[in-house]
């Protein structure tokens, strides 16, 4: 499933009406407002590249006060097997101990 991350900067003080129009396009997964150079980081999926890229030109780049964006999309996604993570989590487990 085709993902990309978009950064968006904002007009002072529209965060939370930009993160309002966000929640509401289908494909958005999680949108959060930032500390930094950009102002909001939202996960964006579709069922297709083609989807996906009219999500992000059509539907966001549409929402009133979005001064610029960067959008990053996923080439290809690390999936930790089974065995990785729960020895990941047992590690972090013996040094909360250990502390």
């Amino acid at each position: 499933m085709p993902t990309a991350y978009v950064l968006l900067n904002t007009e002072i003080g529209a965060e939370n009406q930009v993160l309002k129009a966000l929640k509401k396009i289908e494909g958005v997964r999680e949108a959060h407002k930032l500390w930094g150079v950009y102002d909001i980081i939202a996960n964006i999926k579709a069922e297709s590249m083609e989807r996906l890229q009219h999500l992000i030109t059509e539907r966001i780049c549409q929402i009133d006060k979005i001064n610029s964006k960067l959008t990053m999309v996923i080439t290809e996604k690390l999936q930790p097997t089974m065995e990785k993570q729960v020895l990941f989590e047992h590690k972090n487990m013996e040094n909360e101990l250990t502390m």
